[in-house]
């Protein structure tokens, strides 16, 4: 039953100097940056290696920047170590990665639909309207009755529930606020904005949405070798056709990310493999499930280390 997931991170994992070390030192790495660059006409390449903290903030390049670096890393692992997984997931745009992974979508046609739905989901709402917060040590039902007292007329609802006690809020950045101040007040004491340039994965996002089903519906799907757990219902999907659906559902729903790790660990999975920048989701999943192993590559020591 000892089976391996490979996951995926999403936004906010960024940082300047990514994936460089990997370039260098494999020319399988270094092509996917050059295909990057080549597939949106830009130097991809130079903002995730020597670009600012500013630059690489901007959604637009962070989508793009994180998805051809986790690539970029996830074929120097099948290169050097041939390691397999039997599961693949990623947290919101992550899940673009373990598409490319499953075979499902082109890398380059990932590259330029992230490009977009970045450009999309920072267009649908304008800066400064809507917000996004962290909310700890409260339980699903509590939280969904304070979002439902905040909302007076507005949109606040779960965004991403990421491990037990840490579920993220989204929406109008006043309904938003007054969600904390109530939860503050029935004693939930730790609540914090996230400094986020747009409320991802809520109604507000439904521009969004409507664009990027225009993208995702042009798109070739190819044949998937290995099953994706959606974000959408933290399900194992293996059918191609369904994956348009599913990104485009993905961008107003929460990222159902601790049943996502549930369901997999349910299924058999022991250990995870994080790929791609930071180690954000090897700390989710520890405090998910303590029964599993994890590990995460993001450089030479981490690859070293598998």
């Amino acid at each position: 039953m000892n089976k391996t997931a490979f996951i995926f991170p999403g936004q906010g994992s960024q940082y300047p100097g990514m994936g460089k070390e990997i370039a260098d030192s494999f020319p399988i790495a270094r092509r996917i940056f050059e295909e990057a660059d080549d597939a949106i006409a830009m130097k991809l390449s130079a903002i995730c290696f020597g670009g600012s903290e500013e630059e690489l903030k901007l959604t637009a390049n962070t989508q793009p920047a994180i998805l051809t670096t986790s690539i970029a890393i996830l074929r120097v692992i099948e290169q050097e170590t041939g390691l397999k997984a039997d599961y693949l997931a990623g947290h919101s745009l992550g899940e673009y990665s373990a598409l490319v992974c499953s075979g499902a979508l082109n890398f380059a046609d990932a590259v330029r639909t992230v490009r977009a739905r970045g450009t999309f989901m920072q267009d649908a709402v304008p800066v400064g309207v809507g917000a996004m917060a962290a909310m700890l040590s409260i339980d699903k039902e509590a939280l969904e009755s304070i979002c439902n007292e905040a909302a007076q007329g507005e949109v606040v609802s779960p965004a991403n529930f990421n491990s037990p006690g840490q579920i993220v809020i989204a929406g109008h950045g006043t309904a938003v606020n007054r969600a904390i101040e109530i939860a503050k007040g029935k004693g939930f004491r730790k609540a914090m904005l996230l400094p986020v340039s747009a409320p991802f994965h809520c109604e507000l996002m439904k521009p969004a949405a409507d664009k990027l089903a225009k993208v995702v519906a042009a798109l070739a799907y190819g044949s998937m070798t290995v099953p994706v757990v959606s974000n959408v219902d933290a399900e194992p999907n293996q059918e191609s056709a369904r994956v348009n659906e599913l990104l485009v559902a993905q961008v107003c729903r929460p990222v159902l990310w601790e049943q996502s790790i549930q369901k997999m660990a349910s299924l058999g999975v022991s250990r995870f493999v994080e790929i791609g920048p930071g180690k954000v989701l090897s700390g989710l999943v520890k405090r998910i499930t303590k029964e599993v192993a994890t590990a995460n590559v993001e450089d030479l020591a981490g690859l070293k280390a598998l």
